[in-house]
């Protein structure tokens, strides 16, 4: 039998369920069953509040606070005196986008240039490009308001009509998003257009945050603030360390398919507010700091890291991403999820197969239930016991979904591989270590493509060590490293590896692939110089992933320099020796090295 819970003063009352369609809100509000808000509210028949909140930050130097345009939409019953929740995005992209050069990558390593090539296009921005000051809207706003839930959408510092300046992951950009939840809790100044001050009578104070990409990462940002109200984030393939989104260890590292973009392009992509000059020098600064030179760590980037204040997170937090997102790579998925693990709030992963996407589009009906559920258990506090359900939710290779109790998967334990000698065409790849010193070696040639390399039956451009043919599946869960023993022919390299799928027909996937600056061996804050004919240990780690290499296959590891489509792409000829004795693959395996001995 399902239970109907309606919210009125705490008391619990049993109703029909209403229809879908047939929108009739109860006087006394919103309507829950099985633990699910239900449409009863007709979501066309809203108010639209259209208003400026000031934030405490002067980022376009202007002498005066900023501020963040904001649009409210929310049920008509909230003037009826109906106090709802709050589903807010903060978004750079509902103005559009600049088309703005990217920079050059076909240079000499620690010669910074700039070039062109295409603007960023995350998923939401183009879409939002029709107009100066079009009227802002969302895939899920009648979902929400048909549910009880009022629909924020907060314009980023520096584009639309908000001031300020846009500075890609800065401080300015945390505070102007978190003013409208201290505005929606009675904390910050709102005002319309006239100047008249304007208050969030309607609202809770519960506020619940989520977005794709961008508009994910700000909940991220926000919610290491601590701020009250913010009780739920949904980040969907959202960053949680900018320097991991353009950099790798050292390495300048494009996100995919935007080779040559960094933080001072996307400035310039988002800057859309009316004055087209005031931000400039900002995003000047922005340009010389980010460092496209050594790579470094730096104050610049640390400011733009989200996982340093994680503790003060208070927000129940449901993750997703794409196992093949290597626009956000996985990497900031995997130390977000981690870190939140620690803190102890809520939380759950939903991990697809799909790239850089929202979950509307690959599972819309389960998704907008788990999304739900989240939102009515946090922002409304009906005890549907989500936070007690199983803690992930992986898509499988043939595209089946399974609920696991933790990620990454339990029972993993990490299982070493070690290459033998004949890495110019395919060496083994084997769990006994090879003592006796043997070196092999390959020259960069940064205009062939990963793919090519990998799958070359031999090449002097990179080496290849492949295990037998698997009799069992096995399972990859979490993140893989390399420790490599390495000596290089000049003082500055790129560094590559990947890990390789290969079916018994021969066609193969790169499965994960990692990057380093062995100039940043060390430490990613400091470049330490490397001599040419010296050893050096070197760990790379690979992109995290939940991965089955299936029977009958062989799993592959493949060492490159330059990466065509992510590094920097100097002339060729740099050369690598790889000391096989000293080289060890490590994989996060399901069952340990239990199970990969009874695999291979």
């Amino acid at each position: 039998m399902r239970r109907v819970v309606t919210m009125l003063a705490a008391v619990v009352v049993a109703l029909p369920l209403a229809s879908a369609t047939a929108f009739a809100a109860p006087a006394q509000g919103p309507v829950f069953v099985d633990g699910q808000a239900q449409p009863v509210f007709d979501p066309t028949d809203i108010v639209r509040d259209n208003l400026w909140v000031t934030a405490p930050v002067d980022s376009d130097r202007d002498g005066k606070d900023d501020l963040v345009h904001v649009e409210v939409v929310r049920p008509r019953a909230t003037e009826q005196g109906l106090k709802v929740p709050v589903v807010y995005q903060a978004s750079p992209y509902y103005a559009g986008g600049n088309d703005v050069p990217n920079h050059d990558v076909d240079v000499e390593l620690n010669v910074p240039t700039r070039g062109h090539g295409g603007h960023h296009g995350a998923d939401e921005r183009l879409a939002a490009a029709v107009g100066p000051n079009p009227q802002i809207t969302w895939r899920y706003e009648s979902y929400f308001i048909a549910r009880g839930f009022a629909v924020v959408y907060g314009e980023s510092l520096g584009t639309g009509q908000s001031t300020g300046c846009p500075t890609s992951g800065g401080r300015n950009e945390t505070i102007g998003a978190k003013s409208v939840v201290d505005w929606l809790n009675g904390r910050a100044r709102g005002q319309d257009a006239a100047g008249a001050p304007l208050a969030a009578k309607w609202s809770s104070g519960k506020v619940g945050m989520m977005g794709v990409s961008y508009n994910g990462t700000l909940p991220n940002a926000v919610a290491t603030t601590g701020v009250r109200g913010l009780e739920a984030i949904v980040p969907i393939a959202a960053i949680s360390s900018w320097y991991d989104y353009y950099r790798a260890d050292g390495a300048v590292v494009a996100p995919g398919t935007f080779q040559g973009e960094d933080l001072d392009v996307l400035a310039k992509y988002v800057y859309t507010r009316a004055d087209r000059e005031i931000c400039k020098p900002v995003i000047d600064e922005i340009e010389k700091q980010q460092d496209r030179v050594t790579g470094d760590y730096s104050a610049f980037w640390n400011e733009r890291n989200y996982l340093k204040d994680v503790g003060n997170v208070r927000a129940a937090v449901l993750e997703v991403h794409g196992l093949n997102d290597w626009n956000v790579k996985d990497t900031h998925a995997n130390q977000w999820y981690e870190a939140i693990k620690r803190v102890g709030v809520p939380h759950k992963i939903w991990w697809h197969q799909a790239g850089h996407a929202d979950p509307y589009n690959l599972r819309k009906d389960e998704w907008l239930v788990a999304l739900n559920r989240w939102f009515t258990r946090f922002l409304y506090g009906v005890r549907n016991g989500v936070e007690k359900e199983p803690h992930a939710t992986i898509q499988r290779e043939d595209m089946s979904w399974v609920d696991e109790a933790e990620w990454p998967a339990p029972g993993t334990s990490p299982a070493s591989l070690f290459p033998g000698a004949g890495g110019s065409a395919r060496g083994p790849l084997t769990q006994s270590q090879t003592h006796r010193p043997v070196i092999e070696s390959l020259t960069d040639d940064s205009s062939i493509h990963a793919e090519t390399l990998a799958d070359a039956p031999s090449s002097p451009n990179r080496l290849a060590y492949t295990t037998g043919v698997t009799k069992t599946p096995v399972r990859l869960s979490g993140k893989a490293t390399v420790d490599l023993r390495v000596s290089f022919t000049r003082p500055a390299a790129n560094v590559t590896a990947l890990l390789v799928d290969r079916g018994p027909d021969g066609k193969s996937k790169i499965v994960t692939r990692g990057w380093t600056d062995p100039q940043n061996r060390i430490s990613p804050w400091i470049t330490t110089p490397v001599t040419p004919g010296r050893k050096y240990p070197v760990e790379v780690g690979f992109e995290p992933k939940d991965y089955v290499f299936a029977a009958g296959h062989t799993i592959e590891f493949v060492l490159l320099s330059s990466d065509f489509d992510y590094t920097l792409r100097p002339k060729p000829g740099a050369g690598i020796s790889l000391d096989l004795s000293r080289t060890e693959v490590h994989l996060p395996i399901v069952g340990g090295q239990k199970a990969l001995r009874g695999a291979l």
